[in-house]
C-alpha cells in the first residue's frame, strides 16, 4: 500500500487539458534533505490545488504551537511513541490550529506513519523557504549582541536591498540577538555572510598571535 507521503504527491485530482502548464509545477527550489523532500512533495500538491497559502497559514500555526509548548516538542521528539498515540497527538495537535486543509493533514499523518515527526519543525522551515522563493524574497538576518535600533537595521537593510547582493528580490528582515559575540554585527543574506563580529575579530587575532609564537 503507498504511503501518505507518496499519496501526497498524487492525491491531487486529474487537471483538465486547459491547466496543464499548472499541473506540471515544480517547487521553485531544489532541496535534497529528507525535511527538503517532504516539503517539496508538500508544495507541489497545495500549488496544484492552489493551496499555497493556505497550507502556509496551518505551517505558520502549528510552529507557532511547537515553539511554546515543551510538552508538543517532546511528543514529536520521541520514538517510542505508539501508531496510535501518534494519530491521536496529531489530530490533537491539528485542532489547536484550527481546521487545518486537507493536504496539511496528510502530511501529518504522513510523518506519523513514517516515524519522522522528529523532522516536524525542519520540515515546516524548508516550506517557508519553498513560499519565499516562490514569492521572490530573500531572508536577511542581522545578528547582535544586544537588540538593534529599528532605525539601524532600516539603514542596513535599505543599503543591502539597493546592493547585487539582493539580486532584485524583497529582503525579509529579522535580527536575531546572539550575546556570545560580544559586539558588532554578523550580516547573512541569502547563502552569503558579512562578519563583522568582535568575537570574529578576537578569533583572528588570537589566530595571528599563535601563528607568530
Amino acid at each position: 500500500m503507498a504511503s501518505r507521503f507518496t499519496r501526497l504527491t498524487t492525491a491531487v485530482p486529474q487537471m483538465a487539458r486547459g491547466y496543464a502548464a499548472q499541473a506540471s509545477v515544480k517547487p521553485p527550489l531544489t532541496l535534497f534533505s529528507l525535511d527538503g523532500r517532504y516539503a517539496s512533495a508538500l508544495y507541489t500538491a497545495a500549488a496544484r490545488q492552489n493551496a499555497l497559502d493556505a497550507v502556509e497559514r496551518d505551517l505558520k500555526q502549528v510552529q507557532a504551537i511547537v515553539a511554546k509548548d515543551v510538552a508538543v516538542q517532546n511528543f514529536l521528539a520521541n520514538p517510542t511513541v505508539s501508531r496510535q498515540q501518534k494519530s491521536e497527538g496529531i489530530k490533537a495537535l491539528l485542532n489547536k490550529s484550527g481546521k487545518p486543509h486537507a493536504l496539511t493533514q496528510n502530511l501529518f499523518e504522513s510523518l506519523a506513519e513514517n516515524s519522522r515527526l522528529d523532522q516536524t519543525t525542519k520540515v515546516l522551515e524548508s516550506y517557508s523557504e519553498l513560499m519565499s522563493a516562490h514569492r521572490n524574497e530573500l531572508p536577511l538576518v542581522i545578528t547582535s549582541a544586544k537588540e538593534l535600533e529599528k532605525s539601524v537595521v532600516s539603514k542596513i537593510s535599505d543599503a543591502l536591498q539597493k546592493s547585487k547582493l539582493a539580486d532584485g528580490k524583497k529582503l525579509l528582515v529579522s535580527n536575531k540577538i546572539k550575546p556570545d559575540i560580544l559586539g558588532g554585527i554578523l550580516v547573512e543574506i541569502g547563502d552569503k555572510s558579512i562578519d563583522l563580529t568582535v568575537s570574529s575579530k578576537l578569533a583572528k587575532l588570537n589566530k595571528l598571535v599563535t601563528d607568530a609564537v
